[in-house]
C-alpha cells in the first residue's frame, strides 16, 4: 500500500519549502484511518474496474469481428483476438513487449476457451 509515503500521506505531499510535513496515517485516530483506507480502496477499485472493462471490451469486439469475418465459431477466433488485444495493449513497450503481450493473451485465451469448450462431467 502507498500509505505513509512522502507522496501519499493523509495531508498530501509537502508542497512548498515552508509547508508542514505530511501527517502519517498511523498518527490519525482509528476512525479516520479506516475512512482514508476505504477512500483509497474505492478509487483504486474504480480504476482497476475501468481498465478491466476496457480490456474486455477490446477483446470481445475483436473476437466478434474475427468471428464475423471468418463465419466460424472455433478456438482460433479467441486465440487471434487474444494475440491482437495483447499486442495492442503492449504497443508502447516496443516490439518485444508486443510479441510477449500477443503470446501471453493468446495462450490465456486458448486455455480458457479450451476449458469452456471441454465436455462437462454431468453430460
Amino acid at each position: 500500500m502507498s500509505y505513509d509515503t512522502p507522496f501519499h500521506g493523509a495531508a498530501g505531499a509537502a508542497g512548498s519549502p515552508g509547508s508542514p510535513a505530511p501527517q502519517t496515517i498511523a498518527s490519525l485516530p482509528l476512525r479516520r484511518q479506516i475512512a482514508v483506507g476505504f477512500k483509497d480502496m474505492g478509487s483504486r477499485s474504480w480504476s482497476t474496474a475501468k481498465n478491466f472493462g476496457m480490456v474486455g471490451l477490446m477483446f470481445s469486439g475483436i473476437e466478434c469481428g474475427i468471428e464475423g469475418f471468418r463465419a466460424r465459431n472455433d478456438l482460433a477466433n479467441g486465440v487471434a483476438a487474444g494475440c491482437l488485444t495483447g499486442g495492442i495493449l503492449a504497443r508502447n513497450g516496443g516490439p518485444t513487449a508486443v510479441a510477449g503481450g500477443c503470446a501471453a493473451f493468446a495462450a490465456f485465451s486458448a486455455a480458457i476457451d479450451a476449458w469452456m469448450r471441454s465436455p462437462k462431467d454431468d453430460e
